[in-house]
């Protein structure tokens, strides 16, 4: 009896032996994580800071809840209208993406490096923690590699031959060699920003002078932490550990070419999508340039296209979302009705430049 007894101890002497191991291995991590934490105590002050703000947007924000808005009275529209010409561009893939969402991978693929990836962007949010970096995988979510990539391919794109008339006239318009007056605006989100950036790195380079307007209107109609800016307000955006890696070019453009006059921080509690597509709206009839260059995002576009075209459309941009690194063409009228801007879009003005939905 002795002996049994002596063997069915066996197993819980092993767990004992194995967790007082792990735990002495594990005491000096815990003992080096927390002094650099106190080490780098204002990055661990934000962390915290964003750790609450993801738990408010997702239990208390109402980003997506805003009614449509009617259809306008089109002879409002013949007496007097202005018109505007806009390009979506939507940003390459996130990490968030790359971590959440299974993009151009097959389910199978998404589901089998859904764990491991996982634990990658964990361990990289931990990281980036301890080291004292004003960055984070999930807040504010940066582009991928592979989002760099697709953004690098729209950048080819532009340099290419064009293969018709259209296309070399929104070519030109994109890559600022056009008569037609055009400007580069981004979303407050630094993929949208990045994806400008790296997109349109020619024109930037060859007009040192060129700015991008970041303006938050355009932030994106979601209550992930991917969707909150870690940007403070008229703050210059600091490039993610991705970008410093893969495209150190793209520094000096955030550094340099970003204009961040119109940047108010983060999008409050208290706003929705319906609201900052109405002040977009309101806005982009106060620039003077003809064509207005928009890095966005996803359901953002789609949810403009919803709002602005008629109810009657039955335009695919209405029900898909632009594929990263598209570029979407369209016109925009505004006319003035009891002091205020009523705003359509032309659905005959849409035209894919590039990748589409």
């Amino acid at each position: 009896m002795a002996v049994l007894g002596v063997i069915m101890a066996i197993p819980a002497l092993i767990s004992f032996y194995v967790l007082w191991v792990i735990s002495m291995l594990l005491r000096p991590v815990f003992v080096i994580s927390v002094g650099l934490l106190l080490w780098n105590f204002p990055s661990t002050v934000l962390k915290f800071k964003q750790v609450v703000n993801t738990a408010a947007y997702m239990f208390l924000t109402n980003d997506k809840k805003y009614k449509k808005l009617p259809d306008p009275n089109m002879d409002d529209f013949k007496v007097k209208h202005e018109r505007k010409t806009i390009i979506f561009v939507r940003h390459g893939e996130s990490c968030w993406n790359d971590t959440f969402n299974a993009g151009e991978r097959s389910k199978l693929d998404f589901l089998k490096g859904f764990l491991p990836g996982l634990l990658l962007a964990s361990l990289t949010e931990i990281y980036l923690a301890l080291t004292g970096r004003v960055d984070s995988w999930f807040y504010d979510s940066p582009l991928s590699e592979y989002g760099v990539s697709q953004i690098t391919r729209l950048a080819e794109f532009l340099k290419r031959p064009p293969t018709t008339p259209e296309e070399k006239k929104y070519i030109d318009i994109l890559n600022g060699t056009s008569s037609t007056s055009s400007v580069l605006i981004s979303s407050n989100l630094r993929r949208a920003i990045s994806t400008i950036c790296i997109g349109f790195r020619s024109r930037l380079t060859s007009s040192p002078s060129s700015k991008i307007i970041i303006h938050p209107s355009l932030q994106e109609i979601s209550r992930n932490p991917d969707t909150l800016s870690i940007t403070p307000p008229q703050t210059l955006v600091e490039p993610s550990w991705i970008e410093k890696r893969l495209y150190p070019n793209v520094v000096h453009s955030l550094q340099n070419q970003c204009d961040m006059t119109f940047h108010t921080g983060n999008k409050p509690l208290t706003s929705n999508g319906g609201l900052r597509m109405s002040e977009f709206c309101d806005f982009a009839f106060t620039l003077n340039e003809d064509v207005l260059i928009c890095g966005g995002h996803s359901l953002w576009f789609r949810s403009y296209f919803r709002q602005y075209l008629p109810s009657s459309s039955k335009h695919v941009a209405k029900v898909k979302k632009m594929v990263n690194g598209g570029c979407v063409k369209f016109e925009v009228l505004r006319a003035v009705k009891g002091g205020k801007g009523v705003y359509v879009i032309d659905e005959e003005s849409i035209r894919v430049v590039y990748g589409g939905f």
